[in-house]
Parts: C-alpha cells; sequence; structure tokens
C-alpha cells in the first residue's frame, strides 16, 4: 500500500562515518525505525548524493547494487564493508515518467553501484540492505534553484512509499577538515565559519526564503569557504524541492566533525515534524511499532 514519508537529507561527512559513527551516525541508527515506527517502512528508496553526478540526471536502474569504495586513503577496513541492496528498475521507470511531466530529460541506464555517500548513511538507516534503492545521478552544474525544481519533479514518489533521500554535507571544505591529516581528531571545536554557516541555513529555511537560499552563495556566511565547491550541499535542495515550497524544511540533528565538516540532517515536508516527534520519544517509543 501506498503510504506518504518525508523526504530527507542526511550529512554522510567523511568515509570514516562506516567505521566511526560519531554523533551523526548514532543518529541515524534511530532515524530508520523512526520513520518506519512514524510512516511504515519505505517501499524503495531514491537516492540523490554528492558523489553521483553526470552531464543529464540519470537513474541507475540495475536490479541490484553493491557499494562502491570510491575513495583512497582511509582504514584499509572501510574495503571490508558490504552494502548490497536490491535495485529498483520500476522505479525507474515511474521517476523518469515524472521527470518527463516536468520537462527535464533524464536518463535510465541497467548499471548499479552506490557510492560512500549512499552507503554509509544507509547502513545506519537500513544495515539489513533489503530495502530496493535507485541512484539518481545529478547534474552539479545546475543551480540550487535547478535542483530544488528536480525534486519537486520527483515529490509525488514521496507519497508513494518512496524515501527521497539527499546525502552530502552541510559544510564541506575538506582542505579545512582533514588539515591535521585523514586521522585527524574528530572532536575538535567547530570553527566559527562552520557554525555561522550552519546556524544561516537553519534560520533561512525556518523562515522558507527560498530566495535566499537558492542565492546561497552570495547572501550566506562563509558561503564559498564553507563549500569551496558545491555538490555536498545541492543535495539537500533535491530533497527539500521533492518537500515542496510550503513547509520549512526542519533540521532533525546537528552536529560537527573535523571542526568544520557539519553533519545536520533535515526532514521536509508537511510529514517532518511527525518524523521530529517521533525522534522526541524515548529510544524504545521510536522502535515501537517498527517492521525494521
Amino acid at each position: 500500500m501506498d503510504h506518504a514519508l518525508p523526504p530527507i537529507f542526511v550529512s554522510h561527512g567523511s568515509p570514516m562515518i562506516a567505521l566511526e559513527p560519531g554523533a551523526a551516525g548514532t543518529f541515524m541508527q534511530r532515524l530508520g525505525p523512526a520513520i518506519d515506527a512514524a510512516f511504515g517502512r519505505p517501499e524503495a528508496i531514491l537516492a540523490i548524493s554528492a558523489h553521483t553526478a553526470a552531464r543529464a540526471p540519470v537513474l541507475l536502474a540495475a536490479p541490484r547494487h553493491e557499494a562502491v569504495y570510491d575513495f583512497g586513503g582511509f582504514d584499509p577496513k572501510l574495503f571490508t564493508l558490504r552494502y548490497d541492496a536490491p535495485g529498483a528498475p520500476g522505479l525507474a521507470a515511474r521517476a523518469s515518467a515524472l521527470l518527463a511531466q516536468a520537462g527535464i530529460e533524464a536518463h535510465s541506464v541497467a548499471e548499479g553501484g552506490l557510492d560512500h555517500g549512499i552507503w554509509t548513511a544507509l547502513r545506519y538507516l537500513y544495515p539489513a540492505a533489503d530495502i530496493p534503492v535507485l541512484p539518481l545521478a545529478f547534474v552539479p552544474s545546475q543551480s540550487p534553484a535547478q535542483q530544488f525544481a528536480l525534486g519537486a519533479a520527483l515529490a509525488a514518489l514521496a507519497g508513494e512509499g518512496v524515501l527521497v533521500l539527499g546525502t552530502g554535507s552541510i559544510t564541506h571544505n575538506l582542505r579545512r577538515a582533514l588539515a591535521g591529516g585523514l586521522r585527524a581528531n574528530p572532536d575538535q571545536p567547530e570553527i566559527p565559519e562552520s557554525a555561522a554557516f550552519r546556524e544561516w541555513l537553519r534560520a533561512r529555511g525556518a523562515a522558507r526564503d527560498w530566495e535566499a537560499l537558492f542565492d546561497y552563495r552570495q547572501r550566506a556566511p562563509h558561503a564559498l569557504d564553507m563549500h569551496p565547491t558545491d555538490e555536498h550541499l545541492l543535495p539537500w535542495f533535491v530533497a527539500a524541492g521533492a518537500g515542496g515550497r510550503d513547509h520549512p524544511p526542519l533540521r532533525l540533528h546537528d552536529s560537527v566533525t573535523l571542526g568544520s565538516l557539519g553533519m545536520d540532517i533535515y526532514a521536509f515536508g508537511a510529514l517532518a515534524p511527525a518524523l521530529a516527534a517521533r525522534l522526541a520519544q524515548p529510544a524504545a517509543s521510536v522502535h515501537a511499532g517498527s517492521t525494521h
């Protein structure tokens, strides 16, 4: 049976989150069961990641996916982790039709693979890897407003039991974050520039100031410092578009790793407050009623 789900955005940070969950990974371990308990288990997941991009939207409609190790230099244990999930070819046809209705041409290919922005998050959200996943490669050269329109074109899926999942990072300047090396202290204090940017995004979202958000690179404090390139924030706008303009983005979790890598998690649309309310309940209540 179709059921509605709030689109979400998670910050995945460094690939090391798969081994060192930190505050964000620990929160995501609660987030999946909370979604299940509040709305029912997703029928499928449409994933938009900072690390899967193309010159035009591409739906990866393989019948099965495996984890892609699209990084180097980190702990070798990362290469032993797996996330083998079913694909969603049928959902690809539905998504392609919705995009076409909105005048957005998308390609569908029978290829698979989950980049680390997807599988590191899903290992915490849905560790059994039993929900079909459809990665959607986005166009990183397109503006935040165009990313929002991409999400808006897919909004109907959120009412059909599909979890629209954007994954990136709320702040993402690797030169700053990794200044101390790949094994730097993840718990170092947050720099003021990161705090200012994250609070601006939260406040403008709460005010539904979409025009400011779309123009964040000009209006947000330290925007170019926190996002020298903005592919890690653009999936936020896709998920926001799937939630629509009428409801403010709702920050469910905020934390920082490596001093400047923002790990905030958001929900969008009319159902976001219900998810926040579920998460506010004691941990035992979050799991109550879950089919996970």
